[in-house]
């Protein structure tokens, strides 16, 4: 007989499902993501530290896994949730990585709750002696507001990645996904990962910066955001997700918390420059302030939000979406390619 499992929010609502994954209890903030696939990606994608993911898609697991799709070296994401769970595969891998999961959770329901009051605290439980002291417990976890994550899940010394290369490009892990490093090096770029608090004298000596994804809230990396100041002008600079959130901070703009966050592989961006509309992936619970709208270059045609800025007179821009497509849309592959490109002819 299969274990139930329990989702408790910290508004007091109870979800209940069965227990497919490790039998623990996860504490986190619940979000939710509308692709139809890439699960093991999201799973182990670092952006994902500190959340429980649901998936919007009716069945999560349908094709296996592959050790080939993980973004990182080990989940990020607490706890999973779905509908329902297909393939003994996908919940084999949930239990020997950790990670608890429910299946059968009324997924549709949870996420018109997190739509109505934005994303919540919550937990993921088998135990269902004393649901109220999980709720107490929930309500005493920190806020996504406020929180450093980026040095939990950075690499703690610098590695090449990639050797062979027209150009060299550093790349500041914040929670760097592998996809993004895998198609800079097909891009034609040598690439050395460093840590999130490398300093600016390292990173200008190459001839293109790439400042990654990664979670939590960008407002509190003030160290990070000095270095990111401190590098303008000196080198050609690419941020994507929380790299984007850097920059703009770095330029004197702000930031503020979505009520649920951009999580998916299905969001329209537009091109300003060109009006062409590009289906993006996303996977972001913070944003940058519409008072860059001279320096925007992409919003979501969602809500209105800065998918991208530019500084020409700064060497740098960033997009808020995943141009890797890990999982996702080719619609923004050209992005990474074409800033490499810029980079070989500006070393040139």
């Amino acid at each position: 007989m299969s274990d139930t499992g329990f989702l408790v929010l910290e508004d007091g609502t109870v979800y209940e499902g069965e227990s497919v994954g490790a039998a623990a209890t996860a504490f986190g903030e619940t979000v939710f993501t509308t692709a139809m696939t890439g699960y093991q990606e999201i799973a182990t994608d670092p952006s994902f530290s500190g959340q429980l993911v649901c998936f919007t898609a009716p069945m999560v697991g349908n094709y296996g896994v592959d050790e080939r799709r993980d973004e990182s070296s080990r989940p990020h994401a607490r706890a999973v949730l779905m509908r329902e769970a297909r393939g003994p595969d996908w919940t084999k891998w949930l239990r020997e990585h950790g990670v608890p999961a429910l299946s059968g959770i009324d997924t549709r329901a949870l996420v018109l709750r997190l739509r109505e009051s934005g994303a919540m605290r919550g937990a993921v439980t088998a135990d269902s002696a004393d649901l109220d002291a999980t709720l107490q417990a929930v309500r005493t976890q920190p806020s996504m507001s406020g929180a450093a994550l980026a040095g939990r899940v950075s690499t703690r010394e610098p590695y090449v990645a990639s050797e062979n290369g027209a150009v060299r490009v550093a790349l500041v892990d914040y929670g760097v996904k592998r996809s993004i490093v895998r198609r800079l090096a097909g891009a034609g770029a040598a690439v050395t990962v460093f840590p999130h608090d490398v300093d600016a004298d390292t990173l200008a000596s190459y001839d293109g910066v790439l400042l990654s994804n990664g979670p939590g809230d960008p407002e509190p990396l003030a160290d990070e955001v000095s270095v990111v100041a401190e590098l303008l002008g000196r080198v050609p600079v690419l941020g994507i997700c929380l790299g984007h959130q850097l920059l703009a901070l770095a330029t004197g703009l702000r930031t503020f918390k979505l009520p649920f966050g951009h999580r998916g592989a299905n969001h329209p961006v537009l091109e300003r420059a060109t009006g062409r509309v590009l289906v993006t992936s996303q996977n972001h619970g913070f944003a940058v302030e519409a008072s860059a709208s001279r320096e925007a270059t992409h919003e979501s045609l969602y809500d209105g939000t800065v998918e991208g800025l530019a500084y020409p007179e700064l060497r740098a821009r960033s997009v808020q979406f995943h141009p890797e497509a890990g999982p996702g849309p080719h619609d923004a592959w050209p992005i990474l390619a074409g800033w490499v490109e810029e980079v070989r002819l500006a070393a040139a």
